[in-house]
């Protein structure tokens, strides 16, 4: 990955926007102790849930003298704000709240997370270091096809990239035949969606005959809300020039904007000025030490309106405490491919999605196109792999297509150990997306 070079005055220690990337280790550690307990105190003041929790294990905010110590704390949940529908988790009071974001309810209520002012500050402040740190700049044209209201995607690049001095193309989800159109006309340089998105964008620009290095500015694109592979950032690559970036947040925490990639790593620097980050066994919940995989655990430390302790993101990845050659002190965790409730277990092996997308990837001739689907008769589980294949492979060569068939099933086999059926489809058959992909279709008798 070739990075442009990066001017010095955003992004150095002095600018004010990436002041705080390069704090060093001892006051970062001091000022998250001093964050740390002072939320812990305003949540076990504010917030009965975590009172009451706190009590029952014997837990008391003056307890909490080293950061080692947020280990006596009861972790949080995305159950908890289902159940406390739809404030009970508020430690802000009302006229204190200025904005309220929601995520879907897909299993049942959706989560409603109040936010303050300040709130609001220190995630536009997130993704506007996340921005400097990509090398976007002031004067770009930053097209955000993220969806916006409830959803923090739209919003969240909207005011990150207003505040580095962006000017921003607010389009939103969708209209995919006009976002090809007003990123040739208003000369967009950076992109933010989901990476699934993102390849509906490209099919599109094929279909117009657009290429993006010669008819485009496109220079970034900033993609995230959904795990993605290293496989699929480099499919992207490939297909526009256009530099992939992740950039990671949830709406329970804050929104995307917790933490990016520098242009030297393939991780993600974490704010944790705002985010303290801890990896769990997520069996054992026992905390585990930096470079081990596990859940990353996030807690809020400066969140006024909905301050989360000990939240269990289900996401899996590591952390990283090695200095990193960019010069800031936050530590680096690994890119999320995959989440523990993403886990499906076919015939009694644990498999990722991801994992079969980079299988997949790995295949020149197979398009960023796949759906898994799963069903079941009364004695076992039936499991298929719908994958398109490229315009230029598609035939109606019955050997060529077997043959690539068994390429594609070796190339699963081989990393999964499992033998699904592979469906090869022809060029725009599968569903595309304006948001999230759904890449599962689990219709197993439960």
């Amino acid at each position: 990955m070739i990075y442009p070079e990066l001017p010095h005055d955003v992004n150095s220690p002095t600018h004010p926007v990436s002041a705080m990337d390069f704090m060093p280790v001892p006051l970062l550690r001091e000022l998250q102790l001093h964050r740390l307990q002072s939320t812990v105190k305003y949540a076990y003041e504010r917030v009965p849930l975590f009172r009451k929790r706190c009590d029952e294990q014997g837990v008391k905010p003056e307890h909490i003298k080293t950061l080692a110590d947020i280990k006596l704390l009861p972790f949080m949940k995305k159950t908890d704000l289902r159940d406390e529908y739809p404030m009970g988790l508020r430690g802000a009071s009302m006229d204190e709240v200025v904005r309220f974001h929601c995520s879907s309810g897909t299993t049942g209520k959706p989560i409603c997370i109040p936010n303050t002012a300040s709130d609001i500050e220190v995630w536009k402040n997130g993704v506007m270091r996340c921005l400097a740190m990509y090398g976007i700049r002031a004067g770009d044209v930053l097209q955000v096809s993220y969806g916006y209201g409830l959803f923090t995607g739209g919003l969240g690049l909207h005011y990150g990239g207003e505040g580095l001095g962006c000017a921003v193309l607010p389009i939103s989800g969708g209209n995919t035949e006009r976002q090809v159109m007003l990123m040739r006309d208003l000369g967009v340089t950076a992109i933010a969606c989901t990476p699934s998105y993102f390849l509906r964008i490209i099919d599109e620009a094929k279909r117009q005959g657009v290429d993006f290095r010669k008819d485009t500015n496109l220079k970034h694109g900033i993609f995230g809300a959904e795990p993605w592979t290293n496989e699929m950032r480099q499919n992207i690559e490939r297909e526009t020039g256009i530099i992939a970036h992740d950039i990671y947040g949830l709406t329970e925490i804050s929104g995307p904007g917790v933490a990016g990639g520098c242009q030297h790593s393939d991780g993600l620097h974490i704010w944790e000025d705002h985010f303290y980050p801890e990896i769990i066994d997520p069996d054992t919940l026992e905390p585990l030490p930096d470079g081990e995989v596990g859940e990353l655990v996030f807690t809020t430390i400066s969140r006024c309106g909905t301050p989360m302790i000990r939240y269990r993101t289900r996401d899996l990845t590591r952390l990283y405490t090695e200095t990193c050659k960019c010069g800031r002190t936050m530590r680096v965790m690994d890119r999320i491919s995959a989440r523990s409730d993403d886990m499906l277990i076919i015939h009694g092996v644990n498999v990722f999605p991801g994992q079969i997308e980079a299988c997949l990837l790995r295949v020149p001739e197979v398009a960023p196109h796949y759906q898994i689907v799963l069903s079941s008769t009364d004695t076992l589980d039936l499991f298929e792999i719908k994958v398109e294949v490229t315009p230029e492979a598609f035939s109606d060569n019955i050997r060529h297509l077997e043959d690539l068939r068994k390429r594609v099933l070796d190339n699963v086999k081989s990393i999964i150990g499992l033998t699904p059926k592979i469906i090869l489809v022809g060029p725009g058959t599968l569903p595309r997306s304006e948001g999230k992909i759904r890449r599962v279709i689990d219709n197993r008798r439960k």
